[in-house]
């Protein structure tokens, strides 16, 4: 991979249509408005990720009784299935997918990741063979920006190069250089073409002098926001949390933090307390698929027995759709009989429980409690084993979210 070479860019063009409003901080915690040109974001947010359209066994009006205010869509598999042309053909993504409220959509790069067997690195972009016939594609910064310019979604990321937190200084280092260069290649690209905003993504694994040189230069482009990627791809939390803290108190002030790809009810509290306003993961309906349901004291599969003859919900504290309306032993029954009701129902419960918290620490941050609110939530939960985050990033190099 070629070293860094800092590139001309010429100026993005300033929208209007795009803004972020810092309401209260509290420590390092933050509230605050994202204005988009398809509604305003209170955060922190929480962003339900619709990788191909669709958040998987949910529609439009389920996401929006949830409180949903934005969520993730992926322009790597949109643009493999159904198509850029297709999408632009019916109206863009909004359309398509008939949601009106805002969508951020990622690159590919993460792809990279967790794709490795079926891609290539190149400094012109990446090289893909389809995991769905086995066509040859190539991503470039330009082309990833043409694709979400087509689609029409709200916030924009770059190309980016992620690897597992187990490669070396070097690697990583040249990732992020390479990072860096895409990213000029992309704002060259978008120009003012567009009222799209595009974020820039800080590299550089868990090494925090690669986090400040990226940080630094990602910083002198006042671009609308800026993303930390690279974990969550296997490392504990105990190194992942201080690498947001220390990245996170690098970024503009004025501009949102989106930590990409985390989205545990105790990371969430963890990285709001240290700077975050945006997230986005698969995790919360994935594991409601296999019947795992988020509790304040941590997560409880609801096909344990203890549940079968169960008359009351499965969280009587809880509101959701799910709780106010089914038994836990008929959540529990559906996924002993297979049922397709069974992940839309438990996936609405996990994604409920994760708006609350959002609307929780946001309350807390705007009322100067976050320290109290952080200590009750440990006063309860208990996460699951951390052996699970390395487990998972094993999983995404086998196959796509």
């Amino acid at each position: 991979m070629a070293r860094f070479i800092e590139p001309t860019i010429s100026a993005l063009k300033k929208t209007e249509m795009f803004n972020f409003t810092l309401e209260n901080s509290d420590g390092l915690a933050r509230a605050g408005c994202i204005s988009t040109p398809h509604g305003e974001i209170n955060t922190p947010v929480f962003m339900p990720v619709a990788t191909q359209g669709s958040v998987k066994a949910l529609d439009r009006v389920d996401l929006e009784c949830l409180g949903t205010q934005i969520i993730l869509g992926n322009a790597y598999h949109l643009y493999l299935r159904p198509g850029v042309k297709t999408i632009k053909e019916l109206g863009g993504l909004h359309s398509f997918m008939n949601w009106t409220r805002p969508i951020l959509t990622d690159s590919g790069g993460f792809q990279g990741f967790s794709l490795q067997h079926l891609r290539k690195i190149t400094d012109d972009g990446i090289t893909f063979k389809s995991h769905i016939d086995g066509s040859t594609h190539e991503l470039t910064p330009e082309s990833v920006v043409d694709i979400q310019t087509d689609i029409g979604s709200d916030v924009i990321m770059p190309l980016d190069v992620c690897l597992p937190t187990e490669a070396s200084k070097t690697d990583l280092s040249e990732a992020m250089d390479l990072t860096s260069n895409w990213l000029g290649r992309s704002i060259r690209s978008l120009g003012s073409k567009s009222d799209q905003s595009l974020f820039g993504i800080v590299q550089g694994g868990l090494h925090s002098d690669l986090r400040q040189k990226s940080a630094d230069f990602l910083s002198s482009l006042d671009l609308p926001g800026y993303a930390i990627g690279g974990l969550s791809v296997g490392e504990t939390k105990e190194k992942m949390y201080p690498t947001v803290e220390i990245t996170s108190e690098l970024l503009p002030s004025d501009k949102p933090r989106y930590l990409m790809g985390v989205g545990s009810p105790e990371d969430l509290v963890e990285c709001v307390v240290r700077g975050i306003d945006m997230f986005d993961c698969v995790l919360p309906t994935r594991v409601a698929r296999k019947g795992a349901m988020y509790t304040k004291f941590g997560r409880r599969n609801v096909t344990r027995s203890e549940y079968k003859r169960s008359d009351s919900s499965f969280d009587t504290n809880c509101d959701c759709y799910a709780c106010t309306n089914f038994s836990a032993g008929y959540i529990h029954h559906l996924f002993k009989a297979k049922e397709y009701l069974a992940y839309r129902l438990a996936s609405i419960h996990n994604l409920r429980f994760l708006m609350r918290t959002m609307a929780d620490l946001r309350k807390a941050i705007q009322q100067g409690l976050i320290k109290e609110y952080r200590e009750a939530f440990w006063e309860n939960y208990r996460p699951s084993d951390q052996s699970a985050r390395a487990n998972q990033a094993l999983r995404h190099i086998k196959r796509f979210k």
